[in-house]
């Protein structure tokens, strides 16, 4: 039987970093551990119009620290600053704290997984041809100079009785090279009449750990 490892996850430190980085122990752990996931969920929730792709925490002493990569940082900023000052209160009311929030713009949209999984999830939801979906994402992953592009797709594709497995690949994926920036994203695509179905998608770039989201 093979063993699988999450892609991103034995890439820390190497090409990618934590998504939450501060240290605690027995209750105070377990008390920020729950903070954090609220926190991304409100705001990954909330911004999904400006495609934020991954939420950076860090905390200090007595600091809590907020970094969004967004592909749409207009839409987020608002007018004026408008949008970022209404996010930072309703944020800083739901953690009880004052905190810093700086909006990250991901340059290539098509190089992000997160981004192209998710885009992809939408359109199974709106019941688009899966298969041509499909070969879209990778050409637009393809044209923004990946080395390498997989994805796949399972559940009851297209409402059908019997779930199977679609899957278009170009390039090289060296998933057992860890100096490689591959970047990883499953994303659930929840349709009103075949249940959920499964997205993932695999971008081999060569890119700085910033640029990836």
């Amino acid at each position: 039987m093979g063993h699988k490892i999450h892609p991103i996850g034995m890439r820390l430190e190497i090409t990618r970093d934590w998504r939450s980085r501060w240290y605690a122990e027995g209750e105070d752990y377990k008390k920020n551990l729950l903070q954090d996931l609220k926190i991304r969920n409100f705001i990954m929730a909330k911004l999904k119009p400006a495609g934020v792709s991954r939420v950076d925490i860090e905390r200090s002493l007595n600091a809590l620290a907020i970094k969004i990569f967004v592909s749409k940082p207009g839409m987020v900023i608002g007018r004026g600053g408008s949008g970022l000052e209404e996010l930072r209160a309703t944020l800083e009311k739901e953690t009880g704290q004052k905190l810093k929030l700086d909006i990250e713009e991901v340059r290539n949209p098509d190089l992000n997984a997160y981004l192209v999984a998710r885009n992809l999830a939408d359109q199974i939801e709106k019941r688009m041809p899966v298969k041509r979906i499909m070969n879209q994402a990778m050409e637009r992953v393809i044209r923004s100079g990946a080395k390498g592009v997989k994805i796949l797709v399972a559940g009851r594709i297209g409402g059908a009785e019997i779930s199977r497995r679609e899957k278009v690949q170009w390039g090289t994926i060296p998933m057992g090279t860890l100096r490689a920036a591959i970047d990883f994203a499953s994303v659930p695509a929840k349709t009103p009449t075949a249940g959920v179905t499964g997205v993932k998608v695999w971008i081999y770039a060569e890119a700085k750990k910033e640029e990836l989201g």
